[in-house]
């Protein structure tokens, strides 16, 4: 079936009306399909969505799910969409066919599409790959689960242009035909057991990302991965492999502290790991990956080499926001695990005030003790997990309460003392206090401006 017959004429329901719902209404809308944006906020909440279907002439409905959605050819579920409302449930039952927004933009990709995923280190390595891709040259498009919908720029990618795509587990729910030329799995630990109901069903999910790749398609894993090193994974593509630990039998690898790569017997120096901008071993990982990536696509060394020197890492990610009286703050609020917690800690060279909380996601925080003992000097609990946190942590740690991360903030500003630092490194879910990661980090980083601010107030007064 074509792209046209696919969507041209079609009656397309859109369950959510967040980024990738609206996107996906617009694409339908360009190519001919018939849309319903249908979302259960009550319409004051998605009033600038509301606005752009309301001048695109899109039919939207709010403060919930019609059955009227039933009537469509099939139905399109953004990520945040839990796949058990009703709705959904309904729409199944009558054999009603679902895609996630993922799925649907791959119809109308023409260029290659490069697929990550993994529980950490996602949004960085599709960002490193897709500021490499753009240095050597290459119609680079950067989206997916990083913030920017595949479906927003999908029919834009012309048949030599590469689509870089972060994919998550929500996005893998749903899909059919969805096909990368390059996937990689960076890494499995414990996420989203809210919603998936067990770590195996969650790696099962993460899985999917190959399940439609053929025999001239690639599979990049990690060989560190305990998970994925014990996991038979079923796919047609031709497997490669990247690894910072010897032996180095891996496609790229680090050897005498340098990053190497090995494919088609070709070994291939690529850089010192001490000139690589991004510290830490996760991010090394991360710089394997979009390394094996860029030699798949016969991209040099010195491009390589070139973006890994000055990449300065991204935004919400071990992001230095600065120093007020000596004290250090980090902005880590894109770590919505706990192993992404644990990741940041063990990056940490001075003690830690760590706040930590927001909506529970099913993971237990215990493995934070053994990384935090020698780091953390107290936890600020906040959100819909600071009880959880509290039971888990607090025999461990001197653990508070804060009603808000601004309160937070000052706790932790008040406690630290110059040299240390105060780390947002939530390990969980924002949605509980804001409208998603980024938010959260916004606030934070506001917080901290506020602090800097107030701070040179008050040394003015004092001269």
């Amino acid at each position: 079936m074509t792209v046209e017959e696919r969507i041209k004429g079609r009656k397309i329901g859109i369950i959510g009306m967040a980024r990738s719902g609206l996107a996906a209404a617009l694409l339908a809308k360009r190519f001919g399909g018939a849309p319903l944006v249908s979302d259960s906020a009550r319409a004051e909440l998605v009033a600038p969505q509301t606005e752009t279907l309301r001048q695109e002439g899109i039919p939207y409905e709010t403060g919930g799910h019609t059955e009227q959605l039933l009537g469509s050819d099939y139905l399109i579920i953004s990520p945040g969409v839990p796949p058990n409302i009703d709705i959904v449930v309904k729409a199944r039952a009558e054999g009603l066919p679902i895609f996630s927004e993922l799925e649907f933009a791959s119809w109308v990709c023409r260029g290659k599409i490069i697929a990550v995923t993994g529980s950490n280190g996602k949004t960085t390595t599709t960002t490193l790959i897709g500021e490499i891709f753009k240095e050597a040259g290459f119609e680079t498009w950067v989206c997916g689960n990083i913030g920017r919908p595949f479906a927003e720029i999908a029919d834009k990618v012309t048949e030599s242009g590469v689509a870089v795509v972060e994919v998550s587990t929500f996005q893998l729910e749903a899909i059919e035909d969805f096909r990368p030329h390059i996937a990689a799995i960076l890494n499995l630990t414990p996420d989203h057991i809210d919603r998936h109901g067990s770590f195996e069903a969650y790696k099962q999910m993460k899985y999917r990302i190959t399940e439609n790749q053929a025999a001239e398609d690639f599979l990049i894993l990690n060989h560190d991965d305990p998970e994925i090193s014990a996991a038979k994974i079923s796919t047609r593509a031709k497997i490669l492999s990247f690894s910072i630990k010897p032996p180095n039998s891996a496609n790229t690898f680090v050897k005498d502290d340098s990053l190497f790569s090995n494919y088609k017997n070709r070994q291939i120096k690529i850089m010192k790991v001490t000139e690589i901008n991004i510290p830490g071993r996760h991010n090394l990982q991360n710089a394997a990956t979009a390394a094996l990536t860029a030699v798949l696509f016969d991209i040099s060394s010195e491009v390589m080499r070139k973006v890994l020197k000055e990449f300065p890492g991204v935004e919400h990610r071990l992001e230095n926001t600065g120093t007020v009286a000596g004290v250090y703050f980090i902005n880590d609020s894109k770590a919505t695990n706990v192993d992404s917690v644990c990741v940041a800690l063990q990056s940490m060279t001075r003690p830690v005030y760590l706040i930590l909380g927001g909506r529970d996601k099913g993971a237990g925080y215990e493995p934070i003790i053994e990384v935090g003992r020698d780091r953390i000097k107290g936890i600020l609990a906040i959100g819909e997990a600071r009880e959880k946190i509290f039971n888990a942590l607090g025999q461990s740690f001197p653990t508070q309460f804060a009603d808000s991360l601004e309160e937070a903030v000052h706790r932790c500003f008040e406690l630290a003392l110059p040299g240390e630092t105060v780390l947002l490194s939530p390990g969980c879910a924002s949605f509980d206090m804001f409208e998603n990661f980024e938010h959260r980090g916004k606030v934070f980083k506001a917080v901290v401006d506020s602090l800097r601010k107030n701070k040179k107030k008050d040394e003015t007064l004092s001269n």
